[in-house]
């Protein structure tokens, strides 16, 4: 996409995230604005790619290998517990395949293709950006977990979230991302420091929310 658009789509993004923190928090709209959330992750991952400058037949390999692997996880993890712990998905991710929404594959390719992008400017060697990358998307999911079980994202079968989720996820996510930079295309987009930023402050501004209105 030319550079011309970038402010236009990071300005419409900064807009969206902030409206579905007010909408989410507005009992009237939050109905409408959980039904947005599947669009919004949708968008936002489209918005990303267009932003992609090599689309080599190894970063399209990437896009659907990442896709693939995160919502085949999910299911073995959803049907099994095996990879993060006893928990099933609700109604607000929306549409489902074998008890899974089918968005998670979307989730698990806009946010290791961030914190690839992003760490992969760092002066280390390959093998430490992949493990970096991965910390960083479980640091991610420690803001996520809070709020994706008050807006009925999924639901833990346990009274608390395992630490074994978190394990899950970074060993799921270390593995993606050691394709990611194993693969030869250019890991450049300007769009993906400020997504993953936007992710972060969504997050923990629903957190913080949470903590100030709980009874």
């Amino acid at each position: 996409m030319p550079d011309r658009f970038y402010r236009p789509v990071l300005t419409l993004l900064i807009l969206a995230y902030t409206a579905g923190v007010i909408g989410l928090q507005t009992p009237s709209l939050a109905p409408l604005f959980r039904s947005l959330v599947p669009y919004n992750l949708l968008g936002s991952l489209l918005l990303l790619l267009a932003f992609h400058t090599d689309w080599k037949p190894s970063f399209r390999f990437y896009c659907i290998l990442a896709i693939l692997w995160g919502f085949l996880i999910e299911v073995l993890g959803v049907h099994t517990g095996f990879v993060f712990g006893n928990y099933v998905y609700g109604e607000t991710l929306g549409w489902k395949l074998w008890d899974v929404p089918v968005v998670i594959g979307i989730n698990w390719l806009m946010l290791t293709y961030c914190c690839g992008v992003i760490c992969d400017a760092l002066p280390l060697r390959v093998y430490l950006k992949t493990i970096v990358a991965a910390l960083l998307m479980v640091l991610l999911d420690l803001l996520i977990e809070p709020v994706a079980i008050r807006l009925d994202f999924w639901n833990w079968f346990e009274a608390d979230i395992p630490i074994r989720n978190y394990l899950g996820w970074w060993i799921v996510s270390l593995i993606i991302l050691g394709i990611w930079y194993g693969l030869p295309f250019r890991k450049e987009n300007r769009l993906a420091l400020p997504l993953l930023i936007l992710q972060f402050l969504f997050f923990a501004a629903m957190n913080l929310v949470f903590f100030l209105t709980k009874p």
